[in-house]
């Protein structure tokens, strides 16, 4: 299961008699099993099971749907995952389930935060901070407050990776809202030690370490990095001393202590090799190779390069032998040997067209020119030069669609211009003509296209027969008849919406609902005091506060569980922070102007 997703123990009994229940409960208790065992796959299809078993104990079915979501999620099936939290939340708020409803909502919430749904992860997990101090579980309020931050640092993270931006030159917006993160990090660090608990103080500080070299503030992070290193030894934490070790080194590298940080990355090397870990081991190689090309120490550089070029091509990483071959290119460069120089910016050149990469393959292109000339070797041939000057002049162009034109005037001379390309040709009247009917069967097809999509916005008034019986009486008394059709046509859209908006229980997967109740009419006010608090539920949530009401100024996030669970750097982010109120009220004015219905028009 996710170490992220609050799991939620199954009642060890059933509450109902039936074979049914029994049966779901004994499904439910075996798939639960499984996904502690780490099968979460075969767990999941037990579940599915104990759903179409049914049953009618409500706390039972929250379990499962717990259970569920948290196996998508491990699973890495986000939308199921968001159901089944979304069902679990419904329940919880029918039961009157404080500490459910707070767990469900830090489930979504991190649900949410996984698919890049910031705003929405924000409120939900307001929603589990808000509870938890309610009742007073300093427990719950913890987890509130970390996967706040989390959703915090991942929003900033990817607006700075939109903008391509290296830490400390992020926008003021970014940094605010890293700076949030910080805030609720903090606070989580101190409830922790409040608590004693020494592995979630090692998260907290893990996580300020990553916020704080975001921000630029590589001192802090060092400190904080170094908090989680002894906190991950204490705990014999294998993989988290290696996270630790990885990020001290890049905040040493930032501060141009190179020494230290090939000290560092040396015991990230050692860790991931007995971990049995090849990526990583490849990574620390890269990392070490391109520190004592820094320290100008060549040979080192080449043996660290070498052996993630190794690794790279065991693990079939094209992209990760590209850039052994070009940091192999530079170092045997800088040692003179540029023969060897030359074979790697070969190598690769070739896999940045396999892959496709125009930046790489241009600066390899160059790199190759480059070495020749030095070489003395016969310059390239006139092909090649005009794959160097279009590569160059793609990465030189200054506006999209634009290309920098190397021309000869009449002088000889290269005349460079900024002209946007053009492909000049005489009048052919077939190929006009050829134009002119591809054009016709274009727009043709476009209006099919488009028809169909005009007829699904078509709104049809379907009036009753009687109605058009009707209409040569009402013709002498225009008036009735208008008010007449718009009181048909108001309660036609009406009836629909009401329709719409109409939630029984049964829609709920799992759930029994086809109980005797001829013989047991208390039942049948159980089931509507529970369809009662279901819709009163439904209606808290459409109700708009007033602009004098206060807002709450809380927000969340949590570390998606392909993420490291202490490594928050890993995360995205970016986009202002929005108020809630604001957001409720836009919502709300849209849901007003939807509801509004217009009368026909009188002649």
């Amino acid at each position: 299961m996710s170490s992220k997703a609050n799991s939620e123990a199954l009642p060890v009994q059933a509450q109902s008699s039936s074979s049914d229940t029994n049966m779901c409960l004994e499904l439910a208790l075996e798939g639960e099993s499984l996904c502690k065992a780490g099968d979460c796959r075969s767990g999941v299809a037990f579940f599915q099971a104990a759903i179409q078993a049914g049953t009618d104990d409500l706390r039972t079915l929250s379990a499962i749907y717990s259970q569920l979501g948290n196996a998508y999620f491990y699973l890495g099936d986000y939308v199921s995952a968001m159901q089944y939290h979304k069902h679990d939340l419904t329940l919880a708020r029918s039961m009157g389930d404080k500490l459910g409803e707070a767990k469900s909502s830090g489930n979504l919430g991190n649900t949410l935060k996984v698919m890049g749904k910031f705003d929405e992860a924000m409120i939900c997990c307001k929603r589990h901070l808000e509870i938890s101090r309610e009742i007073g579980d300093k427990l719950s309020e913890g987890r509130a407050l970390y996967n706040l931050g989390n959703v915090y640092h991942a929003k900033g993270k990817q607006h700075g990776r939109i903008g391509h931006q290296g830490p400390g030159e992020y926008s003021q917006e970014v940094k605010e809202c890293l700076q949030q993160a910080v805030k609720y990090y903090q606070e989580n660090l101190e409830l922790m030690k409040e608590l004693g608990d020494s592995a979630a103080q090692g998260r907290a500080c893990g996580n300020l370490g990553n916020t704080y070299y975001l921000l630029g503030d590589f001192q802090k992070a060092i400190f904080y990095h170094n908090e989680r290193l002894k906190i991950a030894r204490e705990f014999g934490e294998k993989a988290a001393e290696r996270r630790a070790n990885s990020n001290l080194g890049n905040s040493h590298i930032f501060l141009g202590e190179f020494e230290k940080a090939a000290q560092h990355y040396r015991r990230t090397l050692v860790l991931a090799q007995e971990l049995g870990d090849q990526a990583f081991e490849a990574q620390a190689c890269y990392s070490l190779g391109n520190t004592y090309t820094l320290l100008r120490d060549y040979p080192a550089a080449i043996e660290y390069h070498l052996r993630h070029l190794l690794i790279a091509q065991q693990l079939k990483d094209r992209v990760g032998e590209g850039r052994a071959c070009w940091s192999l290119g530079n170092a045997y460069s800088a040692m003179g040997n540029n023969e060897q120089a030359l074979y790697y910016a070969k190598q690769h050149l070739s896999i940045s067209k396999e892959l496709g990469d125009t930046m790489g393959q241009a600066t390899a292109q160059m790199n190759v020119v480059d070495l020749q000339k030095v070489l003395g070797i016969e310059k390239v041939d006139d092909d090649k030069k005009n794959l160097l000057n279009a590569a160059t002049t793609n990465i030189n162009s200054s506006s999209p669609g634009r290309y920098r034109l190397r021309r000869k005037n009449a002088k000889g001379k290269i005349k460079e211009t900024n002209e946007p390309f053009r492909i000049k040709g005489g009048n052919n009247p077939q190929a006009e003509e050829k134009k002119e009917d591809d054009e016709d069967n274009f727009f043709d097809l476009l209006s099919r296209c488009q028809s169909g999509r005009m007829d699904d916005q078509r709104c049809d008034l379907r009036l009753n027969r009687a109605s058009e019986n009707n209409r040569n009486a009402n013709q002498n008394n225009p008036t009735e008849k208008d008010e007449e059709d718009l009181m048909q046509l108001i309660a036609g859209m009406q009836s629909k919406r009401m329709d719409e908006q109409r939630v029984t229980l049964p829609y709920l997967p799992g759930l029994n609902t086809n109980r005797n109740r001829e013989n047991n009419p208390s039942e049948d006010d159980a089931f509507l005091e529970m369809l009662a608090r279901c819709q009163s539920s439904r209606l808290e949530d459409q109700r708009s506060p007033l602009p004098n009401c206060p807002v709450l100024n809380d927000v969340d996030e949590q570390e998606s569980h392909h993420q490291n669970n202490e490594n928050a750097s890993s995360a995205n982010a970016t986009v202002p922070e929005e108020d809630l109120f604001n957001l409720i009220q836009r919502l709300q004015a849209g849901r007003m102007e939807d509801q509004r219905a217009k009368g026909p028009n009188r002649s």
